[in-house]
């Protein structure tokens, strides 16, 4: 049976992407009892969703502001990204996004890779901690393309789960394609195979949940409404279609790519960078364990787009900031006071931001 038929494309527009997912309709679970369940250990987080609702207006001013501080360095990072793609071998480059965080990097390296002239098919699959990547869509996509061809999108590494995630699947249930690379703006672990660099900076896609994810709800895996043979599922999140910018963003966006494209250099990202970074990253996580008194590194959120993940959707204990007045942390500093989560001020964080996800009852 072949599942590419029933794919959709979200809010973006039909040539963007593909998502490899099954629409469902699920309850919310507030965010508290979301929390409780998965310290507990009664539900893993896949099994639950919390509800997403329209960001208020100061928060989406906060947002602009990244967006316009940032957007020239995405926009080359993106072209660097591209440029390295197109010099792949092969016919084709198939982009498999992570969702949600890939699915806007892997929309902007789509049209650049066709602007270039190369061919860049783009889908969108789940891949989920502790529970692995979406190995239906996986196999579907290898019906349709050569293994040679696939290249994993995310936007960036916080610890390097994902990854781990990753190449356990691969290794494990899908052999062929265990040479594929992964491919992020922002490799603060030192894990992927191919990153513009490893400088904690905010990628606005970041800073915002389904409204800049072509309105489709982090993936779940629950036997309730995903099945043998399913892929992950989705909630297509319809009621926030007023507050939607996942076009508005790649359009947007992408003017800047071609602004650098012509003078970027492809992205090199070599052993030696790799390994510096991911040094930096094992030692901040086990000093932050160690000044929290937290035992479980899962609950470490290092770096500023997975501490703002951390604020959204989840109930951080702290949040250390390295500069309060950063345009970066803007929207971390109105998220935590609206949470009324104090920052610690830490000017020595090798990241811009760190948050912590708070201990519930003996979890």
């Amino acid at each position: 049976m072949t599942h590419l038929a029933p794919g959709f494309s979200g809010s973006y527009a039909t040539a963007d992407v593909t998502f490899l997912l099954k629409r469902v309709v699920m309850p919310f679970v507030d965010v508290a009892t979301k929390e409780a369940a998965i310290q507990s250990g009664r539900k893993h987080y896949s099994e639950m969703l919390a509800p997403e609702e329209p960001p208020p207006p100061a928060y989406m001013e906060t947002f602009r502001q990244a967006f316009e501080a940032n957007r020239g360095r995405v926009g080359r990072d993106v072209a660097r990204l591209a440029k390295a793609l197109a010099a792949r071998p092969g016919r084709e480059t198939v982009l498999v996004s992570l969702a949600r965080a890939g699915t806007p990097v892997g929309v902007l390296l789509r049209r650049t890779l066709a602007r270039l002239g190369r061919a860049a098919p783009h889908y969108s699959v789940s891949i989920i901690r502790d529970r692995g990547l979406d190995r239906v869509a996986m196999r579907d996509i290898l019906d349709r393309h050569a293994a040679e061809d696939v290249v994993f999108v995310d936007g960036w590494t916080g610890k390097g789960a994902i990854r781990g995630e990753l190449t356990r699947a691969l290794s494990t249930d899908l052999p062929a394609l265990a040479d594929a690379p992964l491919c992020v703006l922002s490799d603060l672990a030192g894990v992927a195979d191919l990153a513009a660099g490893d400088e904690d900076y905010v990628i606005p896609s970041a800073i915002l949940n389904g409204v800049i994810s072509g309105l489709v709800s982090r993936t779940v895996l629950s036997e309730a409404v995903v099945g043998p043979g399913d892929y992950h599922a989705c909630v297509v999140l319809d009621h926030l279609a007023p507050q939607d910018l996942s076009r508005w963003y790649v359009d947007t966006q992408i003017d800047d790519v071609h602004a650098h494209l012509d003078a970027a250099a492809p992205a090199h990202w070599d052993a030696a960078r790799r390994a510096q970074a991911a040094a930096v990253s094992s030692a901040f996580v086990d000093d932050i364990l160690a000044r929290t008194g937290i035992r479980d590194r899962n609950r470490v959120k290092p770096g500023i787009g997975e501490a703002t993940r951390a604020l959204l959707r989840r109930l951080p204990g702290w949040l250390f900031i390295r500069d309060p007045q950063a345009t970066d942390v803007a929207h971390l500093m109105s998220l935590a006071s609206a949470k009324g989560i104090a920052p610690v001020i830490d000017p020595d964080l090798p990241y811009g931001a760190c948050a912590v996800i708070k201990t519930l009852g003996n979890g």
